[in-house]
């Protein structure tokens, strides 16, 4: 016979209580004809109580004071170290919620958590952040030439990114294209109100349909979506332009 699972104090406790089964005592029996250590402890137990039961019969040469004491005493015994071996297993219970208390509040809740200025921003916005902070650089350059023309279908047939339709009251200060991991991508400044936004386009490399999302990340507000195989990020260096809705005419005119 082999005994693959081991055996708890608790398996012990209930055979030294003659509460098992056949079954049961058989197992622990088998278990402890391996173990002499164990085998020792628990013919101890079956000592204490046998003598405990002789103790409390009610036979005149049983009940004297005397030896319901030494009963009483071993009762005791029996529960207490039954008791520590119960605390124990609580205290290791305890250490480790305490650990993992600690771990949690120390890193942080495990499991996702909604965007925000805190968090690490998705590949897409930085690359839209770094076009924007360079479109920025090039427009205070007298010496660097402009491109005002947005032409949609030309971008699409040299890129195969599909630009959202501008609104008649937006002007284009400059289109440019840069590289990116997964091909060309597409960055257009635009004027709206006097306020200057970056508008850009690249593939991230995976397909999905992303509603429009916003945060704020490095003194900027960036407004981001995506259809398809190719993703869209509306930028303000004004943090408190809530770009939501221009994003949302955005997004409604490639459909």
């Amino acid at each position: 016979m082999t005994d693959p699972i081991t055996l708890q104090d608790a398996d012990l406790d209930a055979y030294v209580d003659n509460q098992l089964d056949a079954a049961g005592r058989l197992r622990v029996e088998t278990h402890l004809a391996r173990d002499p250590a164990t085998a020792a402890r628990v013919m101890a137990d079956l000592c204490m109580r046998s003598t405990l039961k002789m103790a409390l019969q009610k036979e005149p040469l049983a009940g004297s004071q005397a030896t319901r004491e030494a009963a009483r005493r071993l009762t005791a015994s029996l529960e207490g170290r039954r008791m520590w071996t119960s605390l124990r297993r609580i205290a290791a219970i305890g250490v480790l919620v305490s650990i993992g208390w600690f771990a949690n509040s120390s890193i942080g809740t495990f499991g996702p958590r909604e965007v925000n200025a805190s968090v690490h921003p998705p590949a897409l916005v930085e690359q839209a952040l770094r076009a924007h902070q360079t479109s920025l650089v090039r427009g205070a350059m007298p010496s660097q030439p402009v491109v005002k023309t947005y032409d949609r279908e030309e971008i699409r047939a040299a890129t195969a990114i599909l630009m959202p339709e501008l609104p008649k009251d937006w002007q284009v200060a400059d289109v440019q294209i840069f590289p990116s991991d997964f091909g060309p991508s597409v960055e257009a400044t635009l004027e709206k109100d006097g306020k200057r936004l970056s508008l850009f386009a690249v593939r991230p490399g995976h397909f999905g349909v992303e509603p429009v999302k916003e945060l704020k990340v490095d003194g900027a507000e960036a407004a981001w979506w995506q259809i398809g195989d190719i993703a869209y990020a509306l930028i303000s260096s004004d943090p408190e332009s809530n770009l939501s809705d221009e994003a949302d005419l955005l997004k409604n005119s490639l459909h």
